[in-house]
């Protein structure tokens, strides 16, 4: 099977979670010794910290071979094999690493030959189910945010403007948000997808600060599918999604029974239901907005109170 070669696990269960990293051309030294670096780490860290089965974590770089290398064939399979395997319950993460071009009409990501375009990978991503995580760290990468926004996907940017189109430090330091525990802000024991691009943001802010440098990219993030983002210190409503997903497993799915696994689950797509309640707030009125935090609270104190009589 094609699922098989590509390296994702033949045998699919629920509420599974993929990762699938693509390192494209590098173009020297240096930047293919920065990403070696970066996508090794970065997989690390999602197979233990993070614990997402080693055969659902995918690499497609320049510098392997055969249908692991970084090619828009290998792109093009990886991708139809996430059509059919992924379902409605399942989050994937895709993290794009290297270089990107933008020409004023379109933005390619760099590959090893031809690149793909922003429509193309529209098109790849949009037939997949499940909850998306897409993370582009290029220096063109602004100009795939629009195009990929999508209510309830999380789609994130190095930059916020097409015209920043020099090599990006993002990708190091979204490595870094996801390996340290500094980035739990709301000390939970976990760290979402908000609290990764949170802290990643701060350390590139503070990266140009202590060089004295003026800033050549800065992170945004859109997940509320108008397709225009925000920083993360900056006012906005994206970021009600990003809150509540996280890429370990939920609580209480490795070790309890299936019924706590269901509430578990229950519970957590309530949380993002109340998290975008609150970005919905200042466009309903009182007795609605009171009415649906009512019955989203409730709900969660049935959950709460069943998950500890059977835990």
């Amino acid at each position: 099977m094609l699922a098989c070669l590509l390296g994702f696990s033949c045998v699919a269960t629920a509420a599974e979670r993929y990762a699938v990293i693509v390192s494209g051309a590098s173009g020297d030294e240096k930047y293919a010794a920065q990403q070696e670096k970066w996508r090794s780490e970065l997989a690390a860290f999602l197979t233990t910290t993070f614990a997402v089965p080693d055969a659902n974590v995918v690499m497609l770089d320049e510098q392997s071979g055969g249908s692991s290398r970084a090619t828009a064939d290998n792109v093009r399979r990886l991708f139809g094999d996430l059509r059919r395997r992924v379902s409605g319950e399942d989050t994937v993460m895709v993290v794009l690493m290297g270089h990107g071009t933008f020409d004023g009409t379109e933005a390619k990501f760099n590959l090893v030959g031809p690149d793909i375009g922003v429509p193309e990978w529209k098109t790849m991503l949009d037939g997949i189910a499940g909850r998306l995580v897409v993370i582009n760290t290029t220096e063109s990468s602004f100009p795939f945010l629009e195009p990929l926004s999508r209510r309830g996907r999380v789609v994130i940017t190095a930059t916020d403007s097409a015209m920043q189109r020099f090599a990006t430090v993002f990708p190091e330091y979204l490595v870094r948000a996801l390996a340290s525990l500094a980035s739990d802000l709301d000390k939970n024991g976990r760290i979402s997808v908000w609290e990764a691009f949170a802290a990643a943001s701060a350390g590139v802010k503070q990266h140009y600060e202590q060089r004295g440098q003026l800033p050549t990219e800065r992170p945004i993030l859109d997940d509320d599918g108008d397709g225009m983002g925000r920083e993360a210190d900056a006012p906005g409503d994206d970021g009600a999604i990003a809150r509540t997903l996280y890429l370990d497993p939920e609580p209480g799915t490795a070790a309890a029974g299936t019924a706590v696994a269901g509430l578990e689950r229950q519970r957590a797509a309530l949380e993002r239901e109340l998290e975008t309640l609150k970005a919905r707030k200042a466009s309903m009125t009182d007795e609605e907005y009171q009415a649906e935090l009512e019955r989203i609270l409730v709900e969660l104190a049935r959950l709460a109170q069943e998950i500890r009589r059977r835990s």
